[in-house]
């Protein structure tokens, strides 16, 4: 099941005071008097910068750009319900449009068309605002309209222009003969950030579930806020009666005693000297790890009940690993079990030649499965149980490093196409159904009922039009949708679970064919966000983990990427092995530094694309995976490979200089 981005969007949200800049961009946005409110939004991929990476904030914005801002700002749900005569069928931002005019946001004009490329203006803006506050549920109130061209707003847009005076969202502008607020001008990208930035933190001020009441405050446990220390003896676990009113009292009293190895905060554990730490069960259904202390810059996230690497913590955060990514979590959302009181874990264990992964909720305390992730490193024995959290570093019981591994489905481009035919495909595809039938009651009709019969044809020319692997593709559609029968694909055509979220899983876009679900999951997400030049959530054209590829934002799984990746392994092994370790997979490795994709073996040949600095993990190991198919001389005496493009256009493959790129 795909687990979605908005617990990412959400925990964002701030006072627009405190919000500062954690990405360097163009030139264009630097010194701009709306750095933060841009800033903000290219972080999220929101606003999305132009071919030369600048962000034309003084730029006049258009109706079709407006309209994709709302989208992915507040994740709308995909919609066909509008079709505008003038929107081209395919097209990401046609998507976004219909996803903004299906939640009520937006409309079109009477002779059926939207304009997207019209310059919008500001009492539309306004209109559309009005909407997003109404979807968002937020009461809606209205302030005096006192601009001196208040005659020339549109009777319709009275409501809106006066609902966002009320709130602070769009203002006038003060000029020599007064205030006005221009309602046929247009705004800027800018304006358009600001503005939009104002409603979400109204939104999350004042907005609420829909159909819901807020519930009254649980009344406050007596001594919750108190502090103390305690110790762990086997199962058994102590806590002093002495009470501590700051942390900081407690914190000293645990540091100075050498008998007392648990620090609490009422009952709950908030820091201990060794043990596991875990995603606690809490309302989103997932945890985010940041960047840094003050937990405003997110890195990745996980679903409740993972398992997670500890290092410290207080009663603000604690110091995290998820997949090679060390951050801060809310010591609020984390849950720490001392070491004698582990009663299960996350392991590693070789069977027949394959490696297996055995997964354990830490909150249900019990095992929920485990499955086949490819083939077992020769340094990896039977018999054993190793451990681990990035899927690649192995450790023992004492945890030693044993070894390093690179799982090939994982970290193969999904750029590089399948050696499978369409015809294979399907011949795959009826097979493996006709295998599950035999699984249990539940799949007696798979054979007429799964949505994944005859995708053959549609995903191969997908692969060739959007330059997305059809196997990968397809072992994606099998694990999100359990070989097509998920509620969400027999009901709504949707075998990607788009918009299934953690916190409701019966959610979920629809779509008029299976065929649109998959045009929506290669637009919408896999061609949109993880390209490297555009795409918001950029971190390698791979399935990968919690630090690199598609993993690191798409799913809250941690183990996402692998299980897919066990997937594609499975299907290659059993119809032909036409694509295993058929291409020679390396990391660009640019910690804290951009690095140019060239269109020829050349510094001084024109840059493709620029892979942006990004986190690389603990280890140092996870840049950005490419598939090398060629290695030259260039004219500047480097050698350089020549790799599967991440960003297409301009080019199926690009250029990189070899000392910048790690085999593995």
């Amino acid at each position: 099941m795909i687990k979605k981005l908005t617990s990412l969007v959400i925990v964002m949200i701030f006072a627009l005071t405190v919000i500062m800049p954690s990405s360097s961009y163009a030139n264009d946005i630097k010194g701009h008097q709306m750095v933060n409110e841009l800033t903000h939004w290219a972080n999220l991929g929101v606003i999305l910068p132009d071919s030369k990476g600048n962000f034309n904030p003084n730029r006049a914005v258009t109706r079709g750009e407006f309209a994709a801002y709302i989208t992915r700002a507040f994740n709308l749900p995909a919609s066909d319900k509008y079709q505008f005569s003038d929107l081209k069928v395919g097209d990401s931002l046609t998507f976004e449009i219909q996803a903004a005019a299906g939640s009520g946001i937006l409309g079109g004009f009477p002779d059926g068309t939207f304009r997207p490329n019209d310059q919008i203006t500001r009492q539309h803006m306004a209109a559309m605002l009005f909407k997003a506050l109404r979807y968002s549920n937020v009461p809606l109130d209205t302030a005096p309209l006192t601009f001196n061209d208040n005659n020339k707003i549109s009777k319709q847009f009275h409501e809106a222009v006066a609902t966002s005076v009320y709130y602070n969202i769009i203002r006038g502008s003060h000029e020599k003969k007064g205030v006005f607020f221009n309602p046929q001008g247009s705004a800027t990208i800018a304006h358009a950030a600001a503005f939009l930035y104002r409603t979400n933190v109204v939104i999350q001020q004042y907005g609420q579930e829909e159909n819901t009441t807020k519930p009254e405050p649980p009344p406050v446990e007596s001594g919750k806020s108190n502090y103390y220390i305690g110790s762990v003896s086997g199962t058994t676990i102590t806590k002093q009666p002495t009470v501590y009113t700051t942390y900081e009292q407690a914190e000293s009293a645990y540091q100075a005693s050498k008998n007392n190895n648990l620090l609490f905060q009422g009952d709950k554990i908030i820091k201990m000297s060794s043990g596991i730490a875990s995603a606690a069960d809490v309302s989103a259904n997932t945890v985010t790890i940041y960047g840094n202390k003050e937990l405003t810059n997110a890195l990745t996230y996980v679903v409740e009940g993972s398992e997670l690497k500890y290092f410290g913590s207080n009663d603000k955060y604690a110091i995290v690993q998820a997949g090679d990514t060390k951050g801060y979590a809310k010591i609020s959302e984390i849950t720490l079990t001392p070491t004698s009181l582990v009663k299960g874990r996350d392991y590693y264990y070789v069977s027949n030649g394959m490696l297996l992964h055995k997964l354990y909720n830490h909150i249900k305390q019990a095992y929920f499965g485990e499955y086949s992730m490819g083939e077992a490193p020769s340094f990896m024995a039977p018999g054993v149980q190793y451990y681990g959290t990035d899927g690649v570093h192995f450790y023992n019981a004492n945890e030693q490093l044993v070894g390093q591994h690179f799982q090939y489905f994982q970290f193969a481009s999904l750029r590089q196409p399948t050696n499978y035919t369409a015809e294979e495909l399907d011949y795959m595809i009826n097979a493996i159904l006709e295998e599950r039938r035999a699984a249990g009651p539940r799949y007696a009709n798979i054979l007429t009922e799964s949505r994944l019969l005859g995708l053959g044809k549609f995903l191969k020319q997908v692969e060739q039009e959007h330059h997305v692997n059809a196997l990968f593709i397809l072992a994606t559609a099998i694990h999100e949708s359990d070989y097509g029968i998920s509620a969400n694909s027999l009901q709504k055509n949707n075998i990607f679970g788009i918009r299934v979220f953690d916190a409701n899983e019966a959610a979920g876009s629809t779509y008029a064919s299976p065929n649109d679900s998959v045009l929506a999951f290669i637009n919408q997400y896999v061609n949109k966000n993880y390209a490297p030049q555009t795409g918001g959530y950029a971190k390698g054209a791979v399935l990968g983990n919690k630090t690199t590829g598609i993993n690191v934002h798409y799913a809250s799984d941690p183990f996402w990427g692998s299980k897919i990746a066990g997937h594609m392994y499975r299907l290659d092994s059993r119809f032909g092995r036409k694509d295993y370790k058929l291409g020679r997979l390396a990391m660009v490795i640019n910690d804290g530094n951009s690095v140019n994709a060239r269109m020829e073996p050349s510094t001084s040949s024109a840059i493709a694309f620029t892979y942006k600095a990004k986190v690389i993990g603990e280890s140092g190991a996870f840049g950005y995976p490419v598939a090398i198919v060629e290695e030259t001389v260039g004219s500047d005496g480097y050698i350089w490979y020549k790799v599967y493009s991440d960003e297409n256009p301009p080019a199926d493959f690009v250029w990189i200089r070899s000392d910048l790129v790690k085999p593995f």
